[in-house]
């Protein structure tokens, strides 16, 4: 008899199937594992069932809260439905087991001296005049004047920075589409000011990340994360969102907040200056980039006051 296949074969197969399609699956994917693993070794067998998934979504973890549970379940429920074609004994969880598994939480918007001070803090990391406060500088702020995602910063490779047209080409990022940023000239030069660091360690290589360690190798994102909670804490920073504390990728929030906030001022046409950041940005959708719209009180005193104006019956300049 041949004996029942594992959970983490049966997750295997679902993904590997899902990635021939072109899903990447990489944080569900390795969550799944976890999933699949846990089964196994609680010793299931059989159809999949409610019970085994809820008890690993809800997990161990004293600190776990009802979203950190919902979201495992929205990872699982994809697999058992995949699994319930061919078993009908499987048992699909209802989505609202937990409640929410997504909600809004309100970042952390740096003020600029905050950003001046992490990115001269970066600066100023050891062993100094070598390339590892160069990268962390660089590196930090260039995520604060573009927007850009940790994981796109990080994957940048050499032939992707041009510093003679001003622009960056990031690839086949989040939802798998590659982009053009045009850059600032202030920009440019502090890439071209790292690229000189660089190629005193490592030989310059259009293949090879631009941000690298004095190895050469890239950057683990936990490696830059570690390095960010050592400089957060000796910056002494006060959390003023919805987290703990400030993160990384709060730097990409301020970068939004305050470009909605300047074209406000400027009273530009916002719907069509939202259509440009959602396409800078590499937003799937126009609603995700106006979502921030909330993100700091002084935008939402500018966009009032644009508001009060139309609904009054006079224009942007004033007049009616």
């Amino acid at each position: 008899m041949t004996p029942a296949p594992s959970m983490q074969s049966l997750v295997q197969d679902y993904l590997d199937e899902r990635r021939r399609l072109g899903f990447a699956l990489e944080i569900s994917g390795t969550q799944l594992m976890a999933f699949a693993r846990f089964a196994d070794q609680s010793g299931h067998t059989g159809p999949l069932t409610s019970g085994i998934i809820l008890t690993w979504a809800r997990g161990q973890a004293t600190r776990a809260t009802p979203i950190t549970w919902a979201r495992r379940l929205e990872t699982v429920r994809p697999f058992a439905r995949h699994l319930a074609r061919t078993d009908p004994g499987t048992e699909v969880p209802a989505t609202g087991v937990f409640g929410r598994a997504h909600r809004r939480l309100t970042p952390h918007i740096y003020t600029e001296v905050e950003i001046a001070d992490l990115v001269a803090a970066a600066g100023r990391l050891p062993p100094p005049g070598t390339l590892r406060p160069a990268t962390y500088e660089t590196l930090f702020g260039l995520i604060a004047a573009t927007g850009l995602r940790l994981s796109e910063a990080l994957h940048l490779r050499c032939g992707d920075v041009d510093l003679t047209l001003n622009r960056l080409t990031v690839r086949r990022t989040k939802f798998c589409k590659s982009r053009l940023l045009p850059l600032h000239p202030t920009v440019t030069q502090a890439l071209g000011r790292y690229a000189a660091v660089r190629q005193r360690y490592v030989a310059p290589d259009p293949d090879a990340f631009f941000f690298v360690s004095p190895s050469g190798a890239g950057l683990p994102d936990r490696t830059v994360h570690y390095v960010f909670a050592g400089l957060r804490a000796a910056l002494g920073w006060t959390a003023r969102g919805s987290h703990t504390a400030p993160r990384i990728h709060d730097l990409r929030h301020t970068f939004i907040c305050r470009r909605v906030l300047l074209w406000h001022v400027q009273g530009a046409d916002i719907d069509n200056a939202m259509l440009a950041l959602t396409t800078y940005v590499g937003h799937a959708k126009a609603s995700d980039t106006y979502w921030y719209l909330s993100g700091v009180p002084e935008l939402m005193a500018a966009a009032g006051q644009r508001f009060e104006r139309f609904a009054s019956g006079f224009g942007e300049d004033g007049h009616g």
